[in-house]
């Protein structure tokens, strides 16, 4: 894997190191604290190359006069609109990659106009070069610095990244809980990015079971233990892969021991055929991020872990591969899902829905939450609404849904809410059964997918995320240059720290 930045606080007047990176403001003004050769030569360049000071614009120069660094980078923050949390990530990112090549860099973390950074923005720029730095090379041939064996492997990223700021001590406690945020998304990132040939139920689980290290209570339910259970929705979608599934129960006890938990509910298929009603062959390789809900949960099971959020949070996942076999479920196959549920699968690929059924009713009915939230890469219909920027929201509770609008807002994974309905309801009704697997044809796609999971939360407040979009394949930005972005983490971190933690 690619090798992170060591981040590192110190004092404004820390010395340089290879590369010092300034902030610049409107008409690309630096702080007036620095050297006034310095801010002449800075001034010089800004005219020459018409530099404005426009946020994450850049102004590179090489041994400048007044400062001891090889470089200086100078990075614009000039905008019309307030900075949002997400703009420091940004920050955070567009240094990082402007600066490969050094060994350390510096960035004063000042503003133009003599202002002085948050510490909890100054995190986040921390954070934000570490999700950049985030490459999966894991099962490329090192590559060496001059192309012959034995070299040094190369390594572009900053060994070193220091952030030097009025209070240091104040700015490194603020990093530690966006580091662990940060780490849980690039856990997220990890398990979408894997192989399904690596990443099967099975490992996936053993995967799961090292965050006990984390103080994470973890527990397994094999193929027998969910048959007892009854949960034949999940179980039959399994049923055509010779690799077993499952349920994998995650405890995090960070608040009194009698405290309602909160909930998370993740879709892991760890690769999708499609089944019976197989894709097409067209990028069905990318159906290895089919599990990409479930790598959101496990992700924020860390986080909250990492920052020891005083918070009871159960994630629950359920792992399955959907392939192909004499034995694979048909389409008119009827199943009784744990609920007690009689389920028409008319179509194979919709299979998502059925392992969230049986483990959303688990949840409900063992733990009994404050809510739920579910994450599935669940519909390509969602996709077609709102392309890959949103994730879709579905829910049955207007405060929950607002929280986690705002949430999206803050974090910068946005969501939009979408409508549910008797209309769409009755599009799910069975023909031989209660309700079957998909609606009526291709209209609504998302939506009714989202009415067959309503049917299985009972009256716990609950709330359904199609991240089908926004959780692999989506565009890059300056903090993600993976195809795995680990959309889920910050958004529901987000979510628990502005409203269900212990104070």
């Amino acid at each position: 894997m690619a090798t992170l930045p060591k981040i590192e606080f110190a004092a404004l007047d820390a010395p340089a190191g290879d590369v010092l990176v300034v902030l610049a403001g409107e008409g690309g003004s630096i702080p007036e604290g620095l050297p006034a050769a310095l801010r002449e030569a800075v001034a010089k360049a800004a005219g020459i190359a018409k530099f404005k000071g426009k946020g994450l614009a850049t102004l590179d120069l090489i041994a400048p006069a007044g400062v001891e660094a090889d470089r200086l980078l100078v990075v614009g923050t000039h905008s019309k609109d307030p900075a949002s949390e997400e703009d420091f990530l940004k920050l955070g990112g567009t240094i990082l990659a402007k600066t490969k090549g050094a060994a350390t860099v510096t960035i004063r973390c000042e503003l133009p106009a003599g202002g002085a950074l948050s510490t909890a923005d100054v995190a986040r720029i921390g954070a934000g070069a570490l999700l950049r730095a985030y490459d999966f090379d894991l099962y490329k041939t090192k590559k060496t610095k001059s192309g012959d064996e034995g070299d040094e492997e190369k390594n572009d990223a900053p060994s070193t990244l220091t952030l030097a700021v009025a209070d240091p001590d104040a700015a490194r406690a603020a990093f530690e809980q966006e580091e662990a945020v940060a780490s849980g998304t690039m856990l997220a990132r990890d398990l979408v990015n894997e192989p399904a040939n690596i990443l099967g139920p099975v490992e996936y689980a053993e995967r799961i079971q090292e965050l006990a290290k984390h103080g994470i209570d973890v527990e397994v339910l094999g193929e027998s233990e969910m048959k007892a259970l009854k949960m034949n929705a999940l179980l039959g979608v399994s049923q055509g892969s010779p690799r077993p599934p499952r349920l994998v129960i995650m405890r995090w006890n960070g608040a009194g021991k009698d405290e309602q938990p909160v909930a998370f509910v993740g879709k892991g298929v760890v690769f999708d055929t499609g089944g019976i009603s197989i894709k097409p062959a067209g990028s069905m390789d990318e159906m290895k991020g089919d599990m990409g809900g479930s790598a959101a949960v496990v992700g924020l099971m860390r986080a909250l872990a990492g920052r020891k959020a005083k918070v009871n949070a159960i994630g629950i996942v359920g792992l399955v591969e959907n392939a192909v076999d004499g034995n694979a479920q048909r389409p008119g196959d009827i199943v009784t899902a744990m609920s007690g549920t009689t389920i028409e699968v008319l179509n194979t690929d919709a299979e998502g829905r059925l392992v969230l059924a049986d483990a959303l009713w688990y949840c409900q009915d063992r733990f009994k939450p404050k809510f739920m939230v579910n994450l599935a890469t669940l519909t390509g219909a969602i996709i077609v609404a709102l392309g890959n920027h949103h994730a879709g929201l579905f829910s049955n509770d207007d405060e929950l849904a607002e929280r986690l609008s705002a949430a999206g807002k803050a974090s910068g994974e946005k969501v939009w809410r979408l409508p549910l309905g008797r209309e769409y309801d009755k599009m799910i009704e069975g023909k031989f059964a209660d309700i079957k697997n998909i609606g009526g044809g291709r209209a609504g796609g998302s939506i009714t997918a989202a009415q067959f999971l309503k049917r299985f939360v009972n009256d716990v407040p609950w709330a359904h995320l199609d991240i089908a979009g926004t959780a692999m394949g989506s565009p890059s930005n300056e903090y993600n240059q993976s195809w795995a972005s680990g959309f889920g983490v910050r958004l529901l971190d987000r979510l628990v720290a502005d409203h269900y933690q212990s104070k």
